[in-house]
């Protein structure tokens, strides 16, 4: 979905597994093996020559991927331009970045700036999203009434009108998938650590320490998401927890729940202050979106002889040790 936004719906499949793949192998290169150096800038290079050739080469084939794509949609613009066809599919997130202009300088973006800015668009909730996602499907094949619960919210929000997809604007009228999500976020958070630390502006006492002006500091999300202080039963997933109406925890509704902390700190999924993710929105959007329509056309139960295992393991996100196996029955 980042990629057909980012450059526009003429993209194959192919090419977006390929980039998938390569964007995986980027990621896991920046966590495992780039270390030495940046420890070493130097040095490193020339005692890891092997690994740091084999680095370039992973990086120069996904902005390879990139670059093609950026030509491929300039292209298509251009073309549309010179025989005056309107773009049918609207403006993609490539299309601004093309023609976007420097105020001060008066000239477009180059061409590896756009690289940068697309790999960043396109990399920046795609493994996130997809772990996220994961962890609240593993929670509904895990409890078969929170699915039927979401079915029971989806033709709430339809009534009568027996549509083959959930569209954006249904979501507004199904409350409890939004909770689902939102609970998801709590249980489970994608990552157990903000990507960016924080400095202390002056130095503070907590807990009876001194932490000196300009340390790093660093939390825990999930802690923060599991605070028996704040939640109640904090270990369970409870969607109810975030709905208006509920008895159990009428403080954490959704209309006024804050998921940006801004306001108060309970969970921060996306993190906080200026460094939050700036594509909360859309993720939460993306979420729900997808959770809808992947209950409403499919049954989903574990695999034969299997139960849903909740461990948890440690990769670029936090993942399951023992990914989802489910078995799907198409509903219509």
């Amino acid at each position: 979905m980042l990629v057909l936004l980012c450059f526009g719906d003429n993209v194959e499949d192919k090419q977006i597994r390929e980039i998938e793949a390569d964007q995986q192998r980027h990621f896991k290169n920046l966590q495992y093996r780039l270390r030495p150096f940046i420890i070493f800038p130097k040095l490193g290079k020339f005692l890891f020559r092997k690994q740091w050739k084999e680095l370039i080469e992973i990086a120069t084939r996904y902005d390879d991927a990139i670059v093609a794509l950026i030509r491929s949609r300039k292209k298509i613009t251009e073309q549309e331009k010179d025989t005056s066809r309107k773009d049918q599919g609207g403006v993609f997130y490539v299309d601004t970045l093309l023609n976007f202009q420097d105020p001060e300088e008066e000239e477009n973006l180059k061409e590896l700036e756009i690289v940068g800015l697309c790999k960043e668009f396109v990399g920046a909730g795609t493994d996130s999203t997809k772990t996220a996602l994961q962890w609240i499907m593993a929670n509904v094949v895990k409890y078969p009434a929170i699915q039927a619960r979401i079915l029971e919210d989806i033709r709430g929000g339809i009534g009568d009108d027996q549509r083959k997809f959930i569209e954006e604007d249904d979501l507004q009228k199904m409350p409890y998938i939004k909770a689902v999500v939102l609970e998801g976020l709590r249980r489970q958070p994608p990552g157990y650590t903000p990507l960016t630390p924080r400095a202390v502006t002056e130095d503070v006492e907590l807990g009876g320490y001194i932490v000196p002006k300009g340390t790093a500091v660093n939390f825990l999300i999930t802690d923060m998401g599991r605070d028996s202080n704040v939640w109640e039963n904090p270990m369970e997933f409870k969607p109810e927890r975030f709905l208006k109406n509920s008895d159990d925890d009428q403080e954490h509704h959704q209309e006024g729940f804050d998921v940006t902390g801004s306001r108060e700190i309970k969970m921060v999924p996306f993190g906080a202050g200026r460094r939050i993710c700036p594509g909360n929105g859309f993720a939460m959007l993306h979420m729900e979106y997808l959770v809808a329509n992947l209950v409403w056309h499919f049954e989903w139960k574990p695999a034969d002889g299997e139960d849903v295992d909740l461990t948890e393991k440690f990769d670029l996100t936090i993942s399951m040790k023992n990914p989802l196996r489910v078995h799907l029955s198409p509903r219509f």
